[in-house]
């Protein structure tokens, strides 16, 4: 076959292709608007939820917590989270504003809140159930839970939830906090190889801390306790 002959026979490959497709669009083209407006809606619906449902929710929540985050700063536990029969308390935000960033910050007043009141459970809870973006909120958040976990008994948890807010090296007033809990923890529980490393960590990267200025003598301890 020549080359012109070639040309030829893949033009008609190619209008045969587009044929078929006009072919396919002509006999299903109910089918293909109803997807299109199915896609719009549901964009729209998006959109609209956002700006109409969501937005207005978000900011009645954020209005109807200010007395609650009031008591909380004030050390009054229970009004914060029950509110005072005129005012919501976190509790009332997190059940009726799910989903908003203050029902999501409501959960980690509240955990805080229960921790204080010696709720553990309904702490644990609580913070479980807030998430942030921000590695400082974050880590006093696990080192809440570590606290938590330890006061119920269960220090083996803690120690976990310590060592994971103490894992931002940058964070040079929290984490060698979180750390030290670590070590002592692992010396409740007879770990003092694990409690050295611990300490050994906080004698490197945080030395400047206040932790880090009195760590010799935890070190001096654990090390004749392995000698032991």
């Amino acid at each position: 076959m020549s080359k012109k002959n070639e040309k030829a026979a893949g033009i008609e490959n190619v209008g045969e292709v587009l044929g078929r497709t006009e072919q396919f669009i002509e006999d299903n083209q109910k089918i293909i608007i109803y997807v299109v407006i199915g896609i719009a809606l549901v964009v729209l619906g998006y959109f609209g939820y956002r700006n109409y449902i969501y937005k207005p929710k978000a900011e009645e929540a954020a209005a109807n917590m200010f007395q609650a985050e009031y008591y909380f700063e004030k050390d009054s536990m229970k009004l914060a989270l029950y509110g005072d029969g005129n005012n919501f308390g976190f509790l009332y935000i997190i059940d009726e504003y799910s989903g908003t960033p203050s029902a999501n910050l409501a959960n980690y007043y509240a955990g805080i809140a229960f921790l204080n009141l010696s709720e553990y459970d309904n702490a644990i809870k609580h913070l479980k159930s807030f998430s942030s973006n921000d590695v400082i909120i974050s880590a006093i958040a696990n080192g809440a839970i570590g606290d938590a976990y330890v006061q119920k008994g269960d220090i083996e948890k803690g120690v976990n939830y310590y060592l994971k807010a103490a894992k931002n090296k940058k964070d040079t007033f929290n984490a060698p906090i979180f750390l030290m809990k670590a070590g002592i923890a692992y010396e409740e529980l007879g770990k003092y190889k694990e409690a050295l490393e611990v300490y050994k960590n906080i004698q490197t990267n945080f030395s400047e801390s206040r932790e880090g200025r009195n760590i010799e003598k935890y070190i001096a301890r654990v090390e004749f306790l392995l000698k032991k």
